[in-house]
């Protein structure tokens, strides 16, 4: 099955927002750095993936992605879902044939090659299926593995994790979660920041 993952980041300026008074500018610089290359070289350590993007219209995070062994998708339009399905497009024109598509964001810094390898474990081998991996309130969706990768719209957002699971199931498509607690932290609050800080999940 050929597979590839997507991975979106935001502009460095805008980055990590709601870890304004815990972090400055640079310091939430350095670490969507920290949890940009985790995710990366997890999802590769895995050995299932044909081939990482990372979503973006900062040059910065896209020299970052390409040192570390990704290819660069420019982002050309604001907002999240909307950016994602135009990054879809672009890369199913570029992969022919792909079958299945991972979408993380840039701030999973626990993630493991194992998630990737545990999550792909739960599809079955034909048909429409959705693999939601939903963060620690069981709200929001930390990783997407889609079969085929167009099999849903993007819904990412307040409740994102329920509302993939209704589009999935409202096309027909088996839904499976994943829970794991290196998929459930995604740095967003300062409370999620001192989880992560405190976790020996490092590389």
């Amino acid at each position: 099955m050929a597979m590839v993952a997507l991975i979106p980041v935001k502009p460095l300026a805008r980055v990590k927002s709601r870890l304004a008074g815990a972090l400055d500018d640079k310091a939430r610089a350095r670490l969507i750095q920290d949890t940009l290359r985790h995710t990366i070289l997890a999802i590769r350590e895995s050995g299932l993936l044909e081939t990482v993007f990372v979503l973006t219209r900062d040059r910065l995070v896209a020299a970052w992605a390409e040192d570390w062994g990704a290819h660069v998708v420019w982002e050309r339009c604001a907002g999240l879902n909307r950016s994602l399905e135009i990054g879809r497009r672009h890369v199913l024109m570029q992969r022919r044939g792909l079958t299945r598509l991972l979408v993380a964001p840039a701030d999973l810094g626990w993630l493991h090659a194992e998630d990737v390898t545990g999550m792909t474990a739960l599809l079955p081998a034909d048909g429409p299926a959705v693999v939601v991996a939903p963060d620690r309130h069981d709200q929001g969706t930390n990783a997407l593995l889609l079969q085929p990768p167009a099999v849903i719209p993007f819904c990412f957002g307040a409740g994102s994790a329920h509302a993939h699971a209704d589009q999935a199931r409202a096309r027909g498509a088996q839904v499976f979660c994943y829970h794991s607690s290196s998929t459930s932290l995604d740095v967003d609050e300062p409370a999620d920041l001192s989880l992560y800080c405190a976790a020996p999940y490092v590389w």
